[in-house]
């Protein structure tokens, strides 16, 4: 497995790639079994398999965790070693943005569920996303769901932009009580751990309940009555929005994301399902 330190490396390696089928597992790191199933799947589909292993500066915002965000390097490479990756990229921040001024943003679909409260969040990271994309030319990019609005706005912006990529979404990957596998589920306390699958619980009754012509606000509310039986959970939102423009619904009449994120202490955690009419 090589490890690529730097953009010029990168640039060496992809130049080797040449009619060859590439996956990118684009992360920040501290991995887990979530992004353990997206290389295991990019592995299975592509001749070269390569993981990014970078915290993003630019999709932080003041006061968030960027200084504080877990990171163990070893761990990360034993993990894409036993996975078959064949190539690693953790740059040097100041390299990789040296003298940046140029950023990609997307109208609208920014600006709804985690856009509310993290404006810049969704510039950072399709600015190191395009970056990514034109250092690896990959074939395919991998993606978990449970950041779906991410995994929304980049499949826009992979159209709109013409990337020519295949964005492939894979499943959310639990712990054995139903709490969505997380890097941040590490700052948790043990109380605020118990209670944290209260959000799994609660989107599993929406989900019982869901059904074509529902009013959202009632979804809504049975999903918020279920994580206030937890009292450590502070909700942040619990939204109804159509896959296309990431806009409330009022009415489940089409394909739709059902999602929340909610605070423990001062970890945020975010949590989802996808309903097809």
């Amino acid at each position: 497995m090589k490890v690529l330190r730097n953009v010029q490396e990168a640039l060496e390696f992809t130049k080797g790639n040449y009619q060859k089928s590439v996956g990118l597992v684009p992360t920040m790191g501290f991995l887990h079994a979530g992004h353990k199933s997206l290389m295991d799947e990019a592995r299975k589909n592509n001749d070269v398999v390569i993981v990014s292993i970078f915290v993003n500066p630019t999709q932080f915002g003041p006061g968030e965790d960027y200084e504080s965000y877990p990171r163990d390097e070893e761990r990360d490479f034993k993990l894409c070693e036993e996975a078959g990756v064949d190539a690693v990229f953790t740059p040097d921040p100041e390299e990789f943005y040296q003298n940046h001024k140029t950023y990609v943003t997307i109208e609208d679909l920014k600006d709804n569920l985690c856009g509310k409260t993290r404006p810049i969040h969704f510039r950072g990271v399709l600015t190191v996303l395009t970056k990514l994309f034109n250092i690896f030319r990959p074939t395919r990019a991998y993606f978990g769901r449970k950041d779906a609005q991410q995994f929304l706005i980049v499949k826009k912006a992979v159209k709109d932009l013409n990337f020519g990529i295949e964005i492939v979404p894979c499943p959310i990957m639990r712990e054995d009580d139903g709490l969505a596998i997380s890097s941040r589920n590490v700052y948790l306390s043990d109380e605020e751990r118990k209670a944290a699958p209260v959000l799994n619980r609660a989107l599993e009754k929406g989900k019982a309940a869901m059904k074509k012509g529902m009013k959202a606000e009632d979804l809504i509310k049975i999903i918020e009555d279920e994580i206030k039986t937890e009292d450590l959970a502070d909700i942040e939102y619990v939204q109804v929005v159509d896959t296309e423009e990431i806009r409330d619904m009022d009415v489940i009449d089409r394909d739709c994301l059902v999602a929340l994120a909610v605070r423990f202490g001062t970890t945020r955690l975010i949590d989802n399902f996808f309903f097809e009419v």
